[in-house]
């Protein structure tokens, strides 16, 4: 019935007389703000600034990336340097007491024996990749749900300017039936028909601003903008000739951001898991001390290379190795 109302609204509006009374009409020209228009490069420009997800990613990277730097150090464990300053007061018989300055200068190294290293820079990279795939893929989900969004708006756009010019011709058909039918021509059911159907594309035309308000209110709160504040859409919506087979979307699968991350995490968490491990082995400790004691007359000068390690009898990093096994655990499931 639409189709053959609004070609009757067509006729009438043609073979009317100029100067006919029109409702007032609402379009969504007429309640957006007069803002530059947002085209789909900005709102995605604009969602990349404002996602809370994809800051929240983007914040923890820097922590990654510092872990990865202490990882990829020659040793984890800084050298020590020690100095020892010692003063004697000995007593002398009928001279009083002797002083007697001494010093002592040491440099001590802690060497992990148990590969600790590599299995460390081995979980702190896979880490930091994981988390530039999963960044990666919060883009392309961003990207996803404000084109989604955004098409949404400029369609509803698009039918609300088709709905008030609809709404325009039959404001203008009922105008002129009501004319003809005082003038004689027409009878007052078609005054009614007109009337009827000028009503209805007046409540649809309601119905698509109210949807096309939403539609503003939710692409608005993804890019953290109030809904009066929002740009009106610009873009197109014709569509656009993508070649693709499904095997091409199957092997492409294996790419997925989501998926490699979730990989690199786990061989995160196995390289945490051997490095938990390995720790139960004690860390050995090399030591390099020089000094010079005695009385000044007599001065002996020391060189002492110390060697320690402690002994696991008791503490044996159970619960380490506990959490980097249920972690390990988590990310294979």
């Amino acid at each position: 019935m639409r189709p053959t109302s609004l070609g009757m609204a067509l006729a009438l509006c043609f073979i009317s007389a100029p100067g006919f009374a029109q409702g007032p009409v609402t379009t969504a020209a007429t309640t957006a703000p007069s803002f530059a228009p947002l085209t789909l490069q900005e709102a995605l420009t604009r969602a990349a600034q404002a996602n809370p997800s994809l800051r929240a990613k983007k914040a923890q990277l820097a922590a990654a990336e510092g872990v990865n730097t202490d990882a990829r150090a020659l040793l984890f464990n800084n050298p020590q340097l020690s100095l020892e300053n010692t003063q004697r007061q000995i007593p002398q018989p009928g001279t009083g007491e002797d002083t007697r300055r001494e010093w002592a200068a040491g440099l001590s190294q802690t060497f992990e024996i148990g590969g600790q290293g590599r299995h460390r820079r081995e979980s702190a990279g896979a880490a930091l990749a994981a988390l530039r795939l999963e960044i990666a893929d919060t883009e392309r989900q961003v990207r996803s749900d404000i084109s989604s969004r955004f098409y949404k708006v400029l369609a509803l756009q698009q039918r609300a300017d088709l709905e008030a010019e609809a709404l325009k011709l039959f404001d203008a058909a009922a105008s002129a039936v009501q004319k003809r039918r005082q003038a004689g021509e027409d009878t007052k059911l078609d005054a009614n028909v007109a009337a009827v159907e000028a009503e209805r594309a007046r409540n649809q035309m309601a119905q698509i601003q109210e949807q096309l308000d939403e539609a503003r209110s939710d692409l608005a709160a993804r890019l953290q903008l109030d809904a009066v504040a929002l740009p009106q859409a610009q873009g197109d919506l014709a569509p656009v000739a993508t070649g693709y087979a499904l095997n091409d979307l199957l092997n492409g699968l294996q790419s997925q951001p989501r998926l490699l991350a979730l990989s690199e995490r786990e061989k995160s968490a196995n390289a945490r898991l051997r490095l938990e491990k390995a720790s139960v082995l004690p860390d050995l400790t090399v030591g390099l001390n020089t000094g010079r004691e005695g009385p000044a007359d007599a001065r002996e000068r020391l060189t002492t290379l110390t060697v320690s390690l402690p002994l696991p009898l008791f503490k044996r990093n159970a619960a380490g190795i506990g959490q980097a096994a249920s972690d390990a655990a988590q990310a294979q499931i």
